[in-house]
């Protein structure tokens, strides 16, 4: 049984604005680790009745990051949840890191503390909630726990 040490919440300054995203940052670190070095096929292969996996997991939150943040339009939602056959979970991964990075770049710019409130509650909320989703499907799949 693979067995990580829990990292603790963030340390963050404290803003609202930095506060926020510190923990969105510790969840989006949190779950990229989760699916990182994740075996095949498990990691797209459904772990509950919904369907639900743990590529497509991360996969749907790239998008939900795209949308919030990038501005770019997702017209299937439900697609999102189901990476493509030929991806791996190392494209999953970056994929994931080089938007979460292109996000904080368009935060970093925004000088309206309270206009991106809402997104990053959402995103926190989202990000948690899928988390969460994962580290029971990781355990599943092969005993890992922990963040």
């Amino acid at each position: 049984m693979a067995r990580r040490r829990d990292t603790p919440p963030p340390r963050t300054g404290g803003s609202e604005t930095e506060v926020l995203r510190g923990f969105l940052d510790y969840l989006r670190t949190s779950i990229a680790a989760k699916v990182d070095g994740a075996p095949e096929p498990q990691v797209r292969t459904a772990g509950v009745p919904s369907g639900t996996n743990l590529l497509g997991l991360l996969n749907h939150l790239t998008f939900v990051e795209r949308a919030t943040f990038l501005g770019e339009k997702v017209t299937n939602w439900p697609a999102t949840f189901r990476a493509a056959p030929t991806d791996s979970v190392a494209d999953v991964v970056t994929r994931y890191r080089e938007t979460v990075e292109r996000a904080n770049e368009v935060l970093d710019r925004n000088t309206d503390p309270a206009g991106v409130r809402w997104a990053l509650v959402h995103m926190i909320e989202e990000t948690g909630r899928h988390a969460g989703h994962a580290d029971i499907l990781r355990e599943l799949i092969d005993g890992a726990t922990g963040r």
